[in-house]
């Protein structure tokens, strides 16, 4: 935005100081002029009251210069980190010495600003650069498997159905993967009524196959959990939550216990399970776009890679925060906050 160029910020702080000792020197010879002899003032003293007035004029420009400054210098180191910031140099910060004023206020929250995209930007800059990486894949997997067949015309066309069907199914779950990621960032939903405690009862039994399949017991327990939120959305949140938690267990005998609770403002989701034990370290990781617990890895129901990372995204959507810790003996527990609403709203 073209603006027309103005009085400085300074210069007007100047000359308000100095209009203000100029009125200040009028008002004090004013109430001498009337306390004392106004004639014999007049007369004799008009020179020298003019000279000093001449005189306070000056001083009130130079000092309110100087003072305004000194005053406006943070503004100046403020105002160059946020041009920077502009151009694209969002590692600049501002720092400002001192005790907590009005534009040291200003500074830390600029800073802080700095700092949130900054990060936002390197995540959306490696999320692009996993993206780009886990689409091409079954791709590049695609052309091998065409490049063997047009090679090998003898080879059974069965089997590279069935192959070519796999990886294109994968490819496609990718996609709505990273689609419904863009939904939940975007928090393009309705919020509705949701029990959570009837979305956990239905994402167990949704995925009681792949359960027994892997050995693994699926327990739900707790009382009404009154969020509000979109269904769908919430439901893929304990979906993705159950599924990271029966594929990430033992191998054998694992358990994963799904628990709801209410509080007086918000009501939790508790998701713990089995499994092998995991660095906090790691932990801390779990919820970065196509992280594993075994890092890059695949294998059979793993996933694309953002399970966690899409429940991250819905939870914070819905005003919500979600805590991940290794449990004691092994295994995850992740906890997810939400506001709660009320339980007669709840259908």
């Amino acid at each position: 935005m073209v603006r027309p160029r103005g009085l400085s910020v300074r210069l007007r702080f100047t000359l308000s100081y100095a209009g203000f000792l100029m009125l200040a020197g009028f008002v004090v010879l004013g109430i001498v002029w009337f306390v004392l002899d106004r004639f014999i003032i007049a007369r004799e003293n008009l020179r020298t009251a003019a000279g000093l007035l001449l005189l306070l004029l000056i001083f009130g420009l130079a000092g309110g210069w100087v003072l305004a400054g000194r005053m406006l210098k943070p503004l100046s180191r403020i105002t160059d980190a946020a041009r920077k910031a502009a151009d694209g140099s969002l590692s600049h910060r501002i720092e400002l010495a001192g005790r907590t004023d009005e534009f040291r206020d200003l500074a830390d929250a600029l800073d802080t600003m700095l700092a949130r995209l900054e990060a936002q930007v390197t995540e959306q800059q490696r999320f692009a650069a996993n993206a780009s990486h886990e689409l091409r894949t079954p791709l590049a997997i695609t052309q091998a498997l065409l490049d063997v067949a047009r090679n090998d015309p003898n080879r059974d066309g069965g089997e590279l159905d069935e192959r070519l069907r796999a990886v294109n199914t994968r490819a496609i779950e990718l996609t709505e993967a990273l689609l419904l990621l863009s939904r939940a960032d975007q928090r393009t939903f309705t919020r509705q009524p949701v029990d959570l405690s009837l979305l956990a009862e239905e994402a167990a039994e949704t995925l009681l196959p792949l359960a027994e399949k892997r050995g693994v017991t699926v327990s739900t327990s707790g009382a009404i959990a009154p969020a509000d939120g979109s269904p769908a959305l919430l439901l893929q949140l304990t979906t993705n939550l159950l599924h990271n938690a029966i594929v990430h267990n033992l191998p054998d005998r694992g358990t994963v216990r799904i628990h709801t609770t209410v509080h007086a403002e918000h009501v939790t989701l508790v998701v713990e399970n089995t499994g092998d034990p995991l660095p906090s370290h790691l932990v801390a990781t779990l919820t970065e776009p196509f992280r594993r617990g075994t890092d890059r890895t695949h294998s059979d129901q793993a996933g694309v890679g953002l399970g966690l990372a899409i429940v991250k995204s819905i939870t914070e959507a819905h005003d919500g925060h979600l805590t991940l810790r290794p449990g004691p003996t092994g295994g995850l527990s992740v906890t997810v906050h939400l506001p709660r609403a009320t339980a007669a709203d709840v259908t």
